[in-house]
């Protein structure tokens, strides 16, 4: 378990959409991976080795020289049993740790009750995005999200109480199809509502906020950008949020996908760079997932939904390395087509909320699952 005199944070970073897993960790010695990937394929001469069989597409580069530092754990084969291939179902089950059923608690809305069970402040959980993401939704508990903040694009400074509900129906409308009105939908809502009670506090946050870091003009930049301030205005925010869109390269995976995983690179470095300036990055671990990867052939110019994914933690708390099996590519291993996971992401979870946040894993992520030693 990593220590340190400051609380610690978690920056989560939701990659939407379904990342390719087998395009971001190259196989990149393994034939079979080329054979199956005759049109999408990383080129040998665009894979940043880890060692002789896995690397780095070059787009991640500056996430490798972070690698390189022993500040990045790459957790391989994540995933969960019985998967579902559905965005709205999977990334249900990834927020909510409920695989079996339809859950009504998120598992960082569990996570921030245990770490302010009584509510004192509002700003313990912050959204950076639209709506409210089910993992940070459970009732009674405040989460502010945040849209823009140099604008007062946070949520609560509408003033009007149906521009409120309307804002936050954004985020809820994504799940409707899938999971239908009542109960949920309505806590969900009144959650959010009551979350936005924060806001103006973070109005302060900017005007506290001095760096040399430039960070690039992407969504997820930005976004971060919105997380180093005010998580540097000493507001006890314990729990960040964000998430970067566009993963569902189904068509045009070829420059979409290479184009996302610069953005990214670029907003994970930006940030680590930002708090290391502030000599803050010793007590903030950063967690990027996805629903699912890809399936492991490609359908001529892109990848559909598959099944075991990754995931990275980023930090100077991380222990870096290669965690778990690279599943295997020979065809009697697939599930389906897909990559087999031989990690349970709640394994994951209860990495950082044990390992981490010092709390007890299992109210959390419902169940005793395996851990591994990245931070």
């Amino acid at each position: 378990m990593t220590t340190t005199s400051k609380d610690p944070i978690l920056v989560v970073v939701q990659l939407t959409g379904g990342n390719d897993y087998m395009n971001s960790i190259v196989p990149y010695n393994d034939p079979l991976y080329y054979d199956s990937r005759s049109n999408l394929a990383v080129p040998q001469d665009q894979v940043l080795p880890i060692d002789d069989k896995y690397g780095f597409n070059i787009a991640l580069a500056p996430i490798k020289e972070l690698y390189d530092q022993g500040k990045v754990a790459i957790i391989n084969g994540v995933g969960y049993p019985n998967p579902n291939r559905s965005h709205f179902r999977s990334m249900d089950i990834w927020h909510t740790c409920e695989p079996d059923k339809v859950g009504n608690e998120g598992w960082l809305g569990r996570v921030i009750r245990d770490l302010d069970p009584n509510s004192e402040n509002v700003l313990t959980g912050v959204n950076f995005g639209r709506g409210l993401p089910r993992a940070l939704a459970l009732k009674g508990v405040p989460v502010a999200s945040v849209a823009v903040l140099e604008t007062y694009g946070v949520l609560s400074g509408i003033t009007q109480e149906p521009q409120r509900s309307e804002a936050l129906e954004t985020f809820a409308r994504m799940y409707t199809p899938a999971l239908g009105t009542g109960p949920v939908m309505d806590y969900l809502g009144q959650t959010g509502l009551d979350a936005l009670k924060g806001a103006d506090i973070l109005k302060t946050a900017p005007g506290k906020y001095h760096s040399t870091v430039e960070y690039a003009n992407s969504p997820i930049g930005q976004n971060l950008k919105g997380i180093a301030k005010v998580l540097l205005a000493g507001l006890g925010t314990r729990i960040f949020y964000t998430q970067q869109m566009g993963y569902d390269t189904h068509a045009s995976q070829d420059p979409a996908h290479p184009n996302l995983l610069t953005d990214l690179s670029r907003a994970i470095t930006d940030f680590y760079n930002d708090l290391r300036e502030h000599d803050t990055s010793d007590n903030v671990l950063i967690l990027l997932f996805t629903e699912f990867g890809r399936r492991v052939k490609d359908n001529g110019s892109g990848t559909d939904h598959g099944s075991g994914g990754m995931a990275f933690a980023v930090g100077d708390p991380v222990q870096g390395g290669m965690y778990s099996e690279y599943p295997s590519l020979r065809e009697e291993d697939l599930l389906e087509g897909d990559l087999h996971f031989n990690f349970d992401f709640r394994g994951v979870y209860g990495s950082v909320v044990e390992r981490w946040l010092g709390l007890d894993s299992v109210p959390v992520v419902g169940g005793n699952f395996e851990q591994l030693a990245f931070v």
